[in-house]
């Protein structure tokens, strides 16, 4: 039987606060009140997984321990097929800058570059098919999780086009669309991406909708 949250506080595994007042706003409509890990002055467990699944429950459990409170982490990224599947887990590390350069950000322009480049090296006809990826995990302290994957088929394009996205999105063309995800509403975007498909999910679990 699944474990319901029910409402009540909640700690969102992030020390991102836009991430929290994103999630905080998904999940308000059920009384569920959040919490980020960074105002507990939770450590950020190092994500050693190999997969998706695994780093969000690396990420939920230790929150969930730490706090002594139900943790719900997500880890995401893109996946593109004739890269077999990369950068996948690496997706954020393929956008770090170097030591050297200063600035501890990333560069996501670079980013975008290394998998045109690795895709060009594979000849004009290459399948540009990719999907960005979402796993949403939920633990508590007693030790139970629930999982949820959400999922936004596409194909990457080049250049880059649009303002309105991050990280991928200007390269990114979802299934059954022309505009990337940077020309797309944010709006829209968020009813369409591999977030809301996995949040649709766990809403639908937890909390019967």
């Amino acid at each position: 039987m699944t474990r319901r949250l029910g409402s009540g506080s909640l700690v969102i595994a992030t020390h991102n606060e836009g991430k929290l007042k994103e999630i905080s706003a998904l999940l308000e409509p059920y009384g569920v009140k959040c919490i980020s890990a960074g105002s507990l002055g939770l450590p950020e467990p190092a994500e050693t997984g190999k997969t998706f699944v695994e780093n969000a429950l690396i990420k939920a459990r230790a929150a969930a321990e730490a706090s002594g409170l139900a943790a719900l982490a997500d880890d995401s990224g893109l996946s593109v097929d004739a890269l077999d599947g990369r950068p996948g887990v690496y997706t954020a590390d393929w956008a770090e800058r170097q030591w050297f350069e200063g600035d501890p950000g990333r560069d996501w322009y670079m980013a975008m570059g290394k998998v045109e480049g690795m895709l060009q090296q594979l000849g004009t006809d290459v399948d540009r098919s990719a999907a960005f990826h979402c796993v949403l995990a939920l633990a508590w302290p007693n030790g139970e999780y629930e999982v949820y994957e959400g999922k936004c088929a596409g194909s990457l394009t080049w250049p880059p086009r649009g303002t309105l996205g991050f990280g991928y999105d200007p390269v990114f063309v979802p299934q059954g669309r022309e505009q990337t995800f940077a020309e797309i509403d944010p709006a829209e975007k968020h009813g369409i991406s591999h977030r809301a498909d996995a949040f649709a999910k766990l809403t639908a679990e937890q909390f019967g909708t």
